[in-house]
């Protein structure tokens, strides 16, 4: 069992329930707006917001082009023309008050930042990120938080990591493990920058990359203390 020092987090869908409060956050968005959110209109959201993250990943597009263009390109779809900048800056100010935990999130973290040195990792908003940490009261446990508008760059771009890398003091590339639930992200991203890597597969997803496989894959959150040999009853 490799021993780690220095352990990245993923935020969304790793520690916070992404889901529950991007649910919240639609919900609230579409009351403003006088639309009913139906389950056809949520799953051509998710699919279409999918669809631009990737992009984004891939370094194809950027981050204000998937923001403020998926909420226009989706009432587009039902015949309506609507400001796309201004429905984001609305779902943002819901999205920001989601902090929905992880179940065993803060204990984990609790636990672990006694031991290792703890840092986020993360693709998205910097406000967002920021207050949805510090509202759930992770915040206090992490070191450093790496956002990708903050950074200029996004996971899983090695350059993203060469400026978390840069930003540690003596760091080991040897002793550092990111976590996180997104393959294109987070694994791909770890295995990139050459540091090991564990994929919170909680869906059970069949891993479509044979030539990148995680150093680690569980299914649930409270596996990290069997993946980090350590017995959760001696932490505290």
């Amino acid at each position: 069992m490799a021993q780690y020092k220095t352990l990245l987090f993923d935020l969304d869908d790793t520690l916070l329930d992404f889901r529950a409060s991007e649910e919240v956050a639609l919900q609230n968005l579409f009351k403003d707006q006088q639309f009913t959110l139906t389950p056809d209109i949520k799953t051509n959201y998710k699919k279409l917001n999918e669809s631009l993250w990737k992009a984004y990943e891939r370094d194809e597009i950027d981050r204000d082009e998937v923001v403020n263009t998926r909420f226009a390109l989706l009432f587009q779809q039902y015949g309506m023309e609507v400001d796309g900048i201004a429905l984001e800056m609305n779902y943002r100010k819901y999205l920001s008050q989601g902090h929905h935990l992880i179940e065993g999130a803060l204990e984990l973290i609790q636990a672990l930042h006694t031991e290792f040195d703890l840092y986020i990792v993360s693709n998205g908003a910097s406000y967002t990120q920021q207050k949805r940490l510090k509202d759930s009261g992770l915040a206090p446990y992490f070191k450093k938080v790496f956002v990708s508008e903050d950074t200029g760059y996004q996971k899983p771009m090695k350059a993203f990591f060469d400026f978390v890398f840069s930003q540690i003091e003596n760091l080991n590339m040897q002793e550092t493990l990111i976590i996180g639930d997104s393959f294109s992200a987070d694994v791909t991203g770890g295995w990139n920058a050459g540091i090991d890597t564990c994929w919170i597969n909680i869906i059970g997803q069949e891993n479509q990359h044979s030539e990148i496989v995680p150093t680690y894959e569980i299914r649930k959150l409270e596996e990290i203390y069997a993946v980090l040999g350590i017995e959760k009853s001696k932490l505290g």
